[in-house]
């Protein structure tokens, strides 16, 4: 099973994955300090678990076969488990966002939203854009995941939730119900 992130540039997507990967040193990820630096898929096979696809940026710097090279991954992988979308919590939903949420609203599969930078706005601003971003989940979407996750890279708010839910969604770990007694 696979899972795949997919943001504007500079959304923070291999920072992420970095700070997702960062208790398996076998998995090396390169963060580049450049804007749109990722200009193609990118494939992290972690063990026999499952596999996780670095989408290039859309938005700024992106390649110019974007689309070409992303749609038809999202439409024709069966392996697929989950698309994780990924918005700046900082800026909140951009137009390019929107963009990206109907093209995961369109393959009909499951998807999340994963907020990252949550360390980089203020707390008004925060509040602003989870809200807005609230909305249009609940409004806007058929396939989304009802809640985002929220993400700092840097301050690791959040990694363990998030990478936790990563490993459940590709059939590497089940999470069972407790009964009491």
């Amino acid at each position: 099973m696979g899972v795949c992130f997919i943001g504007r540039s500079n959304v923070g997507k291999s920072s992420l994955i970095k700070a997702l990967f960062s208790l398996i040193p076998e998995v090396e990820v390169r963060v580049s300090k450049t804007p749109g630096h990722t200009k193609k898929m990118n494939f992290f096979k972690v063990g026999k678990a499952f596999t996780l696809v670095d989408m290039p940026g859309y938005g700024h710097r992106a390649p110019r076969d974007f689309v070409d090279m992303v749609e038809p991954y999202l439409y024709t992988r069966e392996n697929l488990a989950r698309t994780f979308l990924l918005v700046d919590g900082s800026v909140g939903l951009q137009k390019a966002d929107r963009i990206a949420l109907e093209m995961c609203e369109e393959t009909r599969c499951p998807y999340v939203m994963v907020v990252t930078k949550m360390d980089k706005c203020g707390q008004g601003a925060l509040l602003r854009n989870l809200l807005n971003l609230q909305d249009v989940i609940k409004t806007q979407t058929s396939s989304c995941f009802p809640q985002p996750f929220l993400i700092s890279s840097v301050n690791y708010w959040g990694i363990h939730l998030l990478r936790c839910f990563i490993a459940h969604v590709a059939g590497s770990i089940s999470l069972k119900e407790t009964s009491k007694s």
